[in-house]
């Protein structure tokens, strides 16, 4: 009886364990290989010491029966710029990766570019092995990188990049933190100079001088460090250019672009009182965060031949109190908030303190320009009278966008709510049509040429451009 008995059991593990194998599905490997969505994966132009953006690729088994990737390898190895990331595991290498029929991974890559001395753009290369049933495949990494000239401050360890005398214009300027002006410092940049800021960065000149001498044809470019397409048109990429109590200062032939604030203005420097904070001449800025030109708290600013577009909020705010003579420039608003684009303030309410600080505005002159938008209007005044304070207004010969139409004695020889037939917005070109309104339409100054070179007529037009 206990013969049968452990007959009977161990015939019935010998079964159990049969059953219990034969529930498991064994797995049939394909013999087949990968297909990527990408052979080559392109980084365009990535700055030495500064990381990329990420890119990705997808790793495909168009077989119906599962795949061994026995090994997936970056060639370059510890040496290598590029760093890999697949189906979430980052590493040089990995093996025996099971991917399943009709399935696929992501891989993701990233590269950072050493210094090579050179002056000109580099090309780094590298590649992903991927080894399955014995055959080897590579996704080919490559770079274009370039040197630059690194300006780095951190005003929480009161780390400073102090800056006079002339930038060179052989290699890209790029700024972490901020490039300092210092007090009693100039500095001068030269045409065809490229500025690249990171994240939060700021050109900041201190009771200090800065003029960017541009010229046409070889402006000198202010945008963010990031040159991947998909940054083309991001806003809020650096902060801006950043004048507090400055010395006379010059901006002409500039492209600023992508910032938070193209130019902000604080205050003058007294010893100047007279004197303009800031020339600025022949400069586009564009696709601010929120002002393409800020002024505030008394500083001063005489602009000419400018196009200042497509900014969040104001293409000029002008914030308790400042002076501005703006001749021959577009002022427009085109961007994504519903703020006019120019706004003039003389007070500013300090909520923190329980404070009104409220400033004068003793040149408020705007001639022959453009002041037009989306919006229903597109210039705001908000003043408050004071004894103490003067207020002067000078507006002539412009184009304005405005509804209802304003009545104030300030305003004389206005365009009022004209389309002024732009060839293309979109674009970013605010030449405009034979028909516009904008055509011979202002008054002769002493802005005898146009943001292009070509001179003005007699009478000229409006605008920063001239119809040839």
């Amino acid at each position: 009886m206990i013969k049968t008995f452990k007959l009977f059991s161990f015939f019935f593990l010998l079964v159990l364990i049969g059953f219990t194998s034969s529930c498991k599905k064994p797995v049939f490997l394909s013999k087949g290989n990968l297909s990527f969505s990408k052979d080559t994966v392109v980084f365009d132009t990535v700055f030495t010491t500064i990381g990329s953006t990420t890119q990705q690729f997808k790793i495909y088994n168009n077989e119906n029966k599962t795949v061994l990737i026995e090994d997936i390898q970056l060639m370059g190895g510890e040496n290598s710029p590029f760093r890999i990331n697949v189906d979430g595991v980052p590493g040089l290498t990995m093996a025996d990766i099971e991917l399943e029929g009709n399935d696929s991974l992501f891989a993701f890559v990233e590269v950072t570019l050493d210094v090579n001395g050179q002056n000109l753009p580099m090309v780094i290369e590298d590649s992903i092995r991927f080894r399955t049933n014995g055959k080897d495949q590579y996704v080919i990494l490559a770079a274009w990188g370039q040197d630059m000239y690194y300006h780095y401050s951190n005003f929480q360890n009161e780390q400073f990049d102090l800056n006079e005398g002339t930038w060179p214009n052989d290699k890209p300027h790029v700024i972490y933190g901020a490039a300092v002006v210092d007090s009693a410092k100039t500095l001068n940049i030269q045409p065809n100079t490229s500025i690249y800021m990171h994240k939060n960065a700021i050109l900041y000149v201190y009771k200090g001088t800065l003029n960017i001498n541009g010229t046409k044809d070889n402006e000198v470019i202010i945008q963010g460090d990031r040159l991947e397409a998909d940054y083309d048109d991001v806003t809020g990429q650096f902060y801006g250019v950043y004048f507090q109590e400055a010395r006379p200062s010059a901006i002409d032939y500039a492209i600023i672009k992508n910032g938070i604030s193209g130019v902000h203005l604080f205050s003058k420097d007294q010893s100047f009182a007279s004197s303009y904070t800031l020339k600025l001449t022949n400069t586009k800025i564009s696709n601010q965060a929120r002002y393409g030109v800020f002024i505030y708290s008394g500083a001063r600013v005489k602009a000419e031949n400018c196009i200042i577009s497509k900014n969040g909020t104001h293409a000029l705010l002008v914030l308790e109190g400042g002076d501005f003579n703006f001749n021959h420039c577009d002022l427009l608003g085109y961007g994504t908030s519903q703020s006019p684009a120019v706004g003039i303030s003389n007070f500013y309410n300090d909520y923190a303190n329980g404070t009104q600080n409220i400033g004068s505005i003793n040149e408020g002159v705007i001639y022959n320009s453009i002041i037009y938008g989306g919006q229903i209007s597109e210039i705001a005044f908000d003043t408050i009278p004071d004894a103490m304070v003067t207020l002067s207004f000078d507006i002539k010969n412009c184009l304005i966008k405005r509804e209802p139409v304003s009545t104030s004695n300030y305003y004389s020889n206005i365009f009022w709510n004209n389309n002024p037939l732009f060839t293309s917005v979109t674009n970013d070109d605010y030449s405009f049509a034979a028909g516009s309104v904008l055509n011979s339409n202002g008054f002769v100054t002493s802005v005898d040429m146009d943001i292009n070179g070509i001179g003005r007529g007699i009478p000229p037009d409006i605008g920063a451009i001239e119809t040839p």
